[in-house]
């Protein structure tokens, strides 16, 4: 049965309220269908929280460790399943949260309402604690933890490194050789050294030291191998081991040591600064000059990765066609975990030049910014280069090259302007110094073009003014359209313009960019949002112009867009005759004023609402008030706000219809199976929404129809007062296996009906990937998924499951159960076949799901059947997980016990988390078939007066017990 709902004293109801017995035509194939209820439907009082975390998916071992925590263990990519199963009423809300790591990416900051959390491959980095809490309003709310330890072993990585040094005056020289082997692993590793296959100590061999070092990133153990001597030169292996926890293997690696050993040494085939044109083909050959091991050579670019195009092949770096954008630094690295790696790098510049720049400078000791006669004037000339120190410059005044003299200089690397700028100064500026100035930067003897920047002083060259047009000082324009903000500038040279943001909360344009330049002085915005409203700054640039403080102007952008309203959609309960006031509010608009209100009921327009007094504001509501509610004035409000630029409403659904009743889904599902008749009933149960907020509730009306059927049983099932959280049930009974159902519940007050809630009831064996955590747990073994029960891999045989119409007709007499523990030729069990080709001793197991030990007594309750001459033994196991997988016997029976199905009681008290093992062995010959049915785990103490078997068989035959009233109850606890 699938898990969702609680049980409470379903026994007491039943036996004082009776039934109601109802015509069922149709659905259920006309017949009567039972469904018992408890006076105005049973009634509980509100409950707080319970929580429980179980654990399902591929945990390696869950254990409590020295402080009572629950650990559960778990393999680095393996699922992690965690549930949290909950009690209480109303459903309480489920909310997982983590420390220590992250569960996902962003798992702290959302975290999973759900009452299953599932990580798929989880990552190291997701261990740590898990916390699910559940709360519901009532009482407090309750948490639970469980820490989660994800374990691993990487591939251990073994460098080594020798040292030399000086003995006795030089008379010869000692080497000592350490070997390091680092891993990364959960839980720390366990460190085994070997030299060839003999495993190395420190008591057995003088010259060796085995340590681990300070400081060291991982787990590291280092092998000292003291004045090395000729024994010493062999394989040595590093093994790691984390001991099979998580079935994790061991892993090794191993390291061939001879006199010959030596850290790489490399050279390069050209200089570490490599100038190249553009177009070129470059090729760099990393050489290496030793090493043992052979190194492996490896070329990589920074920043980046190396050009499209680029081939490193056998430490040979080939780039075809190189272009400006391929500079950079290339590095070439030899390792062959012998000593530290050898780098060579080669930094490679290709001869690129852009972006030709002036400046005039005016008179700077006597701080003008205007040109005069008289004065000094600097003019200054820079382009981007690579490398930029090769650039040279060449001055010309009109047309002719300029020539140095007293009053003309020129500079290069003024501190005041970026590196490698040419300056030329006219000191005390004549008349005769006019002209038009012509600055050229080129690579001489470099396929680069040239670059030129031209600079005309003259008495009309003046300084910049910048200014917005009249009019252009804010600029209102409707969201999504284009917008334009203009700056004018004036002076001689026209410098370009740069905008940015004066807002500090929006620093970036809408281009994405802190500053843009624009040649003209406009600033073009496609689609404008609403955050590009704001302030936005022009000013002049400090190039091709004057090298004056920067003036500047601002522009004010206002972006209009249509209101956003609250509520957008509003349910409204009132009982009847009572007054209700709606309000729609206006958040924010551009502009931010309501310039019309608009209500409608139904669609029809209504008459304005009265007019709100005259404030110092603009109201930011309309409102509308309904002095009572009926019949007629429930349905559909409309307020339709518009502030110019466009409109948006508002939604009322005014009624007095009651909410809907909330299906109250618990672990595990309250379903009860009837074996013998083939059918199960169900427990319903919801709490009513918000039942005060409109009239008191009459009744309910239930609807139950058989899926894939059209007809459906419709009763009416009266209340009495309902309160919020109360918890209310009805039992569905004769629901027929496997058939599922819908059942639909609406209340009604005397408005009439209000809203309906449905939901699907399913008939499923338990799925067996989920641990169990049930105080009953019948298993009938009627699906072929035997309620998760699973065959032992280390036994000789398995368990079979068969039932009247499907065992071997031909099976040898005098042996075995006829029929099932119901007594129909439909019922299935599970049974040992001891013919050939067993043998005396073999033995079959059938294990069951693993359980979470949550009570410190536990019942295993099942039937068997043992009838035959050659009868071996039944045992029944108990599997503890709580230090690794321990079998203990907890009860046992041999020998012929009669052709009757008789009943045992078996009190376990697990430690931890548990199985339970039926193991059937073999008699002496092929007459000794053991049956077993009805298997039945519950928390608390075994009944003290066992049931005598042998008497009242009838009674199990026919699948009844006393004193339940002709059903079968299976209990399940959540």
């Amino acid at each position: 049965m699938r898990p969702s709902g609680l049980i409470s004293n379903w026994h007491a109801c039943h036996a004082l309220m009776g039934c109601f017995l109802m015509r069922f035509p149709g659905a259920l194939g006309h017949r009567w269908l039972s469904l018992p209820w408890c006076g105005d439907v049973h009634a509980f009082s509100l409950q707080g929280v319970t929580a429980q975390i179980v654990h399902a998916g591929q945990a390696c071992v869950v254990k409590e460790d020295n402080i009572s925590e629950r650990v559960y263990t778990i393999r680095e990519g393996d699922t992690l399943m965690l549930q949290c199963l909950v009690t209480g009423h109303p459903r309480p809300q489920v909310r997982w949260t983590k420390t220590a790591g992250s569960a996902s990416d962003k798992f702290q900051e959302t975290s999973v309402f759900n009452e299953t959390l599932r990580i798929e491959r989880i990552a190291r980095t997701q261990g740590g604690r898990y916390y699910c809490k559940a709360e519901n309003g009532v009482g407090v709310p309750a948490i639970k933890s469980i820490r989660v330890d994800v374990q691993y072993l990487d591939e251990p990585v073994l460098t080594v490194h020798q040292t030399v040094s000086d003995v006795r005056g030089n008379f010869y020289q000692e080497k000592t050789v350490f070997l390091r082997c680092t891993v990364n692993s959960n839980p720390p590793a366990r460190f085994i050294w070997k030299r060839g296959s003999d495993t190395l100590s420190h008591s057995q061999d003088n010259g060796v030291d085995i340590y681990e070092p300070l400081y060291t990133q991982g787990e590291t153990k280092v092998l000292k191998l003291k004045n090395l001597r000729p024994q010493d030169y062999a394989s040595y292996t590093c093994q790691v081991s984390v001991r099979n926890v998580c079935g994790i293997p061991d892993k090794a690696i191993t390291f061939r040591l001879t006199n010959t050993t030596a850290p790489p040494a490399l050279k390069l085939s050209v200089n570490e600064t490599l100038v190249v044109n553009p177009g070129e083909n470059v090729t760099v050959q990393c050489l290496l000059t030793g090493g043992d091991p052979l190194p492996q050579l490896q070329w990589s670019h920074g920043p980046g990765p190396l050009p499209l195009g680029a081939l490193a092949q056998s430490g040979t770096l080939s780039i075809p066609s190189v272009q400006a954008r391929d500079s950079g630094y290339y590095n070439c690295t030899a390792t062959n975990n012998v000593g530290n790696p050898a780098k060579k790098t080669v930094n490679l510049l290709v001869r690129s030049m852009k972006n030709a720049t002036f400046q005039i400078t005016p008179d700077v000791i006597k701080e003008s910014e205007n040109i005069q006669l008289g004065q000094d004037l600097k003019l200054s000339c820079h382009v981007d280069a690579v490398p930029q120190e090769k650039v040279t410059y060449q001055w010309f005044k009109n047309g002719k090259p300029a020539r140095m003299s007293k009053r003309l200089l020129v500079t290069r690397n003024d501190p005041e302007l970026p590196a490698v700028t040419s300056s030329l100064e006219l000191i005390d500026l004549h008349f005769s110094d006019y002209g038009t100035y012509l600055c050229v930067a080129s690579f001489p003897g470099a396929p680069v073009p040239d670059l030129s920047v031209e600079v005309n002083i003259s008495s009309e060259t003046v300084p910049p003014t910048i200014s917005v047009p009249k009019g252009r000082a804010v600029v209102t324009v409707r969201e999504g359209s284009p917008a334009e903000l203009q700056c004018e500038v004036r002076g001689k040279p026209r410098p370009p313009v740069l905008w940015s943001r004066v807002d500090k909360e929006a620093a970036m344009l809408p281009s994405g960019l802190p500053l843009e330049e624009t040649p003209d002085g406009k600033l073009r915005l496609e689609h404008v949002s609403r955050d590009m409203s704001g302030t936005y700054r022009c000013q002049t640039a400090r190039y091709n112009g004057f090298n004056v403080r920067p003036r500047e102007a601002q522009v004010q952008l206002n972006v209009q867009f249509p209101p956003e309203v609250e509520p957008s959609s509003q349910d409204v309960r009132q009982a009847l005759g009572r007054p209700v006031l709606l309000r729609c509010s206006l958040l924010r608009g551009s502009p931010q004023r309501i310039a019309s209100a608009v209500w409608r009921f139904k669609g029809q327009l209504l008459p304005p609402p009265p007019a709100v007094p005259v404030a110092a504001e603009a109201p930011d509501h309309s409102e509308l008030r309904l002095d009572a509610v009926t019949r007629d004035s429930s349905g559909s409000y409309e307020c339709s706000i518009s502030n110019d630029v466009g409109s948006a409403t508002c939604l009322f659904q005014v009624s007095a219809k009651a909410y809907s009743p909330e299906f109250y889904f618990d672990t595990p599902n309250p379903t009860r199976s009837h074996k013998l008749s083939k059918n199960y009933s169900y427990v319903l149960q919801w709490t009513q929404r918000e039942p005060d907020a409109v009239d008191p509730l009459l009744n309910y009306r239930l609807s139950v129809r058989q899926l894939n059927q059209h007809s459906a049983m419709v009763k009416a099932i009266p209340v009495r007062r309902v309160e919020k959280g109360q918890l209310l049930e009805y039992v569905l009974t004769d629901l027929r296996v496997p058939h599922s159902y819908e059942v639909r519940l609406t209340p009604y007050t005397t408005f009439g009906a209000g809203d309906m809630a449905s939901r699907i009831i399913h008939y499923t064996e338990r799925s067996p990937h989920i641990i169990i955590s049930q105080m009953y747990n019948t298993c009938h073994f009627e699906d072929e998924k035997i309620c998760g029960y699973t065959q032992d891999l280390t036994d000789n045989f398995d368990w079979t499951r068969q039932n009247a119409l499907t065992q071997n007709p031909k099976r040898s007499p005098n042996t075995g159960p006829p029929t099932d523990i119901s007594g129909t030729p439909e019922g299935y069990y599970m049974f040992i076949e001891t013919s050939r080709p067993r043998e005396l001793g073999d033995r079959a197991r059938l294990v069951s799901p693993l359980y979470n030990a949550s009570a410190k007594f536990y019942c295993v309750s099942f039937f068997y059947h043992m009838y035959g001459k050659h009868i071996g033994s039944l045992n029944l196991l108990v599997r503890s997980r709580n230090k690794g997988a321990l079998d203990t016997h907890a009860w046992s029976l041999s020998g012929n016990k009669g052709n009757v199905w008789q009943q045992a009681h078996v009190p376990i008290n697990p430690s931890g988390p548990f199985q339970i093992i039926f193991e059937g062995v073999r008699g002496s010959g092929y007459l000794g078939d053991i049956a077993i049915d009805d298997v039945t785990l519950k928390k608390g103490e075994c009944p003290r007066k066992q049931m005598d078997p042998n008497k009242g068989s009838g009674d199990l035959r026919s699948g009844l017990q006393p004193n339940e009233s002709g059903v079968l109850i299976h209990l399940f606890l959540q």
